[in-house]
């Protein structure tokens, strides 16, 4: 339908507030196959955090040193290959590539051409199935059978004396830099904060701490999949600070120098433990929180502060009938672009099939994978791979489990690079046999994670993996070297 401003309600069958990939994959799988409408309100880029300044930028940035790292390691091509790092304006301009340099135009059309409307604008809920959209002429649209919440999450900055007068880079600016900062800091031990690390030492920033509140990185996984990131940034010249907080922070010649700048003069920090540190730009990787402000959603009785909760059809718990849901990061249920990507189609044919009073029995129209199956690649050196449950997770829900555990040695990971390192473990349920977690950290181990990932979903038993026979020479060969380690 055509789509003109005016006092009138704008009516659609499906409303979607944010234009990331959960709202558009959410407003396509409600639409699919029918005359139902939806749109698409954002008041940025449509295509969202992940498109322009999260996970493609991020892997775009993280590429060339794996490939460098890779050529360095192999007989026949290390001598070819310079060992000076690699070359900042041509990653940048690739990175930029991937980026569209932030232009939105060909999702726009990708969103039209699937029968998704466009407006822009901020969008608030005023009332049941009612969305105002705030400009210069304000909008109201209604939605005959949903409005999808997919808002996703903003950074966090902590409230540190200081710090955000001192305008420190938070993942927007580390993904999208136009500088190199000379000297750096990172507060953060997550993943974002070691796949900046990551980069940054690789474009060439000489002088780079992390300040770490906790005690390893990656505190979510395993523990060697932590302290093998943390023996790679180490050898690469990376200092980490454990047990370090920023108590206070000055820049007096601050500066709003634009995304991925540096913001003025050095930045001067004190610590908790009564260090200091001068850099010439602070990078804030604390985090992130769900983007709820603003939105309206006391006038439609959500009265929650925090993330939104949902049930597992998404539909938002605490508001009458069935016409609210989440969908990504917004929801604080696992904020990962390929998990809010599923919740949005779940929440797609959950929206569907009510408009067409079909039951929800099917196991489709419920998003079960949040519940201790979530996989996630952490795209450092080593790369680290997980799904499922830890073995500290797994015990603190009352598991009974063994953890399988072995080096990453086989044909296939001898084959791949001089340099191979890696380790793998799984997490098995005693009382069914089955796995319910497993992490590998290593040389491209991201390949390895559907696999398991299939494995955890589908509660396959053991005994049933040993007939998942490995192609050799392949690393995957490692499964068989891990279901061997506990052979009866």
């Amino acid at each position: 339908m055509s789509i003109g401003a005016g006092s009138e309600s704008e009516v659609f069958d499906v409303v979607v507030l944010g234009g990331g990939p959960a709202g558009e994959n959410a407003a396509a799988y409600a639409i699919a196959g029918s005359d139902r409408t939806a749109v698409l309100v954002e008041h940025e880029l449509v295509g969202g955090e992940c498109s322009y300044w999260a996970c493609m930028p991020s892997k775009a940035l993280l590429r060339p040193g794996q490939v460098l790292a890779a050529a360095r390691h192999m007989p026949g091509v290390a001598a070819k290959v310079a060992a000076h790092g690699v070359g900042v304006t041509d990653v940048l301009a690739r990175r930029d590539a991937f980026t569209d340099n932030r232009d939105d135009t060909a999702q726009v059309e990708w969103a039209r051409g699937a029968g998704i409307a466009v407006v822009r604008g901020h969008g608030r809920l005023t009332a049941r199935c009612e969305v105002t959209v705030d400009g210069p002429q304000p909008r109201r649209l209604r939605a005959r059978h949903a409005v999808v919440v997919a808002t996703g999450s903003t950074a966090t900055v902590p409230d540190v004396p200081g710090l955000r007068a001192a305008r420190p880079w938070t993942s927007r600016d580390a993904t999208n830099l136009h500088q190199v900062p000379r000297r750096a800091a990172i507060v953060g031990g997550g993943v974002v904060a070691c796949e900046i690390a990551t980069w940054l030492r690789e474009l060439g920033t000489e002088d780079l701490t992390m300040l770490v509140r906790g005690h390893r990185l990656l505190a979510r996984t395993e523990p060697f999949a932590g302290a093998a990131v943390a023996e790679t940034l180490r050898e690469h010249g990376v200092r980490l600070r454990f047990g370090t907080t920023t108590a206070e922070v000055s820049r007096p010649d601050v500066a709003d120098t634009g995304i991925g700048r540096i913001h003025g003069g050095p930045v001067r920090l004190r610590l908790d433990d009564g260090g200091s540190l001068e850099v010439d730009e602070l990078i804030v990787a604390a985090g992130r929180r769900p983007a709820t402000t603003g939105l309206g959603l006391d006038t439609v009785g959500w009265d929650g502060d925090g993330p939104l909760r949902t049930d597992d059809h998404m539909t938002v718990a605490g508001v009458d009938g069935h016409w609210l849901y989440a969908v990504g990061d917004v929801t604080g249920r696992t904020a990962l672009t390929h998990m809010g990507k599923y919740q949005g189609r779940v929440c797609g044919d959950v929206i569907a099939a009510r408009a067409e009073g079909r039951a929800l029995d099917a196991p489709r129209f419920r998003a079960r994978a949040d519940h201790g199956q979530v996989p996630q690649v952490v795209f450092t050196a080593p790369e680290v791979a997980a799904v499922g449950r830890t073995a500290a997770d797994a015990r603190a829900d009352g598991l009974d489990v063994e953890v399988l555990e072995v080096d990453i040695a086989v044909a296939g990971s001898a084959l791949a690079r001089d340099d191979f390192t890696g380790r793998a473990a799984l997490v098995v349920d005693r009382a069914t046999d089955t796995v319910v977690g497993a992490t590998f950290a290593g040389t491209d181990v991201a390949e390895l994670l559907h696999a398991a990932t299939i494995a955890v979903v589908a509660a396959v038993p053991l005994e049933t993996l040993w007939h998942a026979v490995p192609a050799y020479p392949t690393v995957g060969e490692v499964w068989l070297r891990l279901l061997e380690s506990r052979r009866r």
